[in-house]
């Protein structure tokens, strides 16, 4: 477990931001990852949320150079075990159960697992995860609720996401218990759309310029 971890380390330590991106349109996918990876981001997370998502991840995984490409809101073992098979560096789940720790447990890709409360991770921690992701952020607390764990529950990184934007992003950037944050200010949909990938690497480049 020690070894899956400081892969995912190595990973989020990229960059501040993390983007977190539902692609429709697989055929989208090369163009906004080769954007993002322009504006300082490779790290990149196609959350499971669209037909076209598995499409996508293989295409960025075979496609764009420096990208490391994760795949996101996986919920199940099944969805694990094809988003590997896609090509996925790191596999995020915006919870953790049995069938996905079992999952993780039996694949040399690393998972960020979410958790909400002390209680759950706590419990992530006993089954060996050191970097979780923190899901809702704002919704469950903000940066004022993960400061709090930082002394309680020392030695636990997280990645959080969920409400989060330019304007707050460093509330969390600044935290001893934060590697990075998930954002998808930096994907707008209207930007994808447009194929205005010129755009995107401009705010790109703003998120990658914060301090991590």
């Amino acid at each position: 477990m020690a070894g899956k971890s400081e892969k995912l380390l190595s990973i989020l330590k990229l960059q501040p931001v993390v983007p977190v991106l539902i692609v429709d349109d697989a055929k989208s996918a090369v163009g906004l990852a080769k954007a993002l990876v322009a504006g300082g981001l490779k790290a990149i997370e196609i959350t499971m949320r669209t037909p076209a998502a598995l499409d996508a991840v293989k295409a960025v995984a075979t496609e764009v150079e420096g990208a490391n490409v994760g795949a996101g809101t996986i919920l199940n073992a099944r969805d694990f075990e094809a988003a590997v098979k896609a090509g996925s560096t790191f596999i995020v789940s915006p919870g953790s159960t049995p069938g996905v720790l079992s999952a993780a447990k039996d694949s040399p890709v690393p998972l960020l697992p979410g958790a909400a409360t002390a209680s759950e991770v706590m419990a992530l921690r006993e089954a060996g995860y050191e970097v979780l992701k923190f899901f809702p952020a704002e919704q469950a607390g903000g940066a004022a609720y993960l400061k709090a764990l930082s002394s309680p529950l020392a030695g636990t990184l997280f990645c959080p996401t969920g409400g989060i934007s330019l304007k707050n992003a460093n509330d969390y950037l600044s935290l001893p218990n934060v590697v990075c944050v998930g954002g998808s200010w930096v994907a707008p949909k209207e930007l994808v759309s447009a194929g205005d990938w010129t755009g995107i690497t401009k705010l790109a480049s703003e998120a990658a310029a914060l301090k991590a």
